[in-house]
């Protein structure tokens, strides 16, 4: 499956467009009382979320206009060759994210998932969450089946030893106290090499890196599997707050939708692959989510 053909973190929508063209396709519905009807009867429901449902939360996307911090694009420091160039201003920006995140909260969207995902395993149906963020918003919400295929702010790898943890220090080190400010002006701490943080495994003292899957490296082949074998057993697929031109993921509903299983997008506007599915529903996602997770008038009470 999808897996096989993208494993590496890129943005692209070549690939989308050629595959558009291959149908053609009827317009996607916006019919509630349609969708309901189909989840009504789901047991099996992949959901793939991305940085649409975190802005809600007043989460910086980094993405278009918005997509800078200080002087730098945001994309061009999530990567391997700007954490071995700069490693202290690397912190310093996921540092500042950091941060941030430990000021949010949880939308209607993240938590209505969640709900849906413990209402429905009383049912014995089951709901997974395929997520692009790194934020654990969806963990806060109270998501259990969760796959974080882009890694996590609060997690960290060691450049060394190779041990990840779980790190929701704040500041993670001592150094990067007060750091990390987003403004154009703001000047690089230039923290050195040392003082940024360093694993504790007994022996080790290696340098810690945020465990995030960062542009052009490969995607955990465990996670992914396990996202395969959630895609290929699905009987709905929701597409929530996702601009579909990040890969792998951008490819996940599509590739369900070709083998004929309903895929419902939400999203403030039409993606690269929009056509390609049963519904849309246009809106913010607190909004257009929680009325069609709500509990069905066949589940009873």
């Amino acid at each position: 499956m999808i897996v096989r053909q993208f494993t590496c973190r890129v943005v692209l929508n070549t690939h989308l467009r050629k595959l558009r063209g291959i149908q053609d396709m009827a317009r996607p519905s916006s019919d509630v009382a349609a969708f309901r009807e189909i989840f009504s009867k789901a047991n099996s429901i992949a959901v793939i979320t991305g940085a649409g449902v975190s802005a809600e939360s007043g989460v910086p996307t980094f993405r278009g206009a918005g997509g800078y911090w200080r002087k730098w694009n945001a994309q061009d420091l999530a990567t391997p060759e700007a954490f071995s160039l700069n490693p202290s201003r690397v912190w310093e920006f996921y540092h500042y994210r950091r941060e941030v995140m430990l000021t949010k909260d949880p939308n209607p969207a993240h938590l209505a998932l969640a709900e849906c995902e413990e209402r429905l395993g009383k049912q014995g149906r089951r709901v997974t969450v395929i997520t692009q963020n790194i934020d654990e918003l969806h963990r806060r919400a109270g998501s259990k089946n969760l796959l974080e295929i882009h890694g996590s702010l609060f997690k960290t790898r060691c450049m060394t030893c190779g041990h990840e943890a779980a790190d929701h220090r704040s500041p993670i080190c001592a150094a990067l106290k007060g750091k990390g400010a987003p403004e154009p002006e703001t000047h690089d701490a230039q923290i050195p090499v040392e003082q940024l943080p360093r694993c504790e495994q007994r022996g080790c003292n290696g340098l810690l890196r945020p465990a995030v899957v960062w542009f052009g490296e490969t995607l955990d082949s465990d996670i992914l599997s396990r996202a395969e074998q959630v895609l290929d057993s699905c009987d709905l697929c929701l597409v929530v707050g996702t601009s579909s031109v990040v890969y792998p993921a951008a490819m996940f509903a599509p590739q369900v939708a070709a083998r004929g299983v309903p895929v419902a997008e939400f999203n403030m506007e039409n993606t690269p692959a929009t056509e390609r599915f049963k519904f849309h529903f246009h809106g913010p996602c607190g909004t257009t989510l929680p009325p069609v997770l709500a509990r069905h008038e066949s589940e009873g009470m």
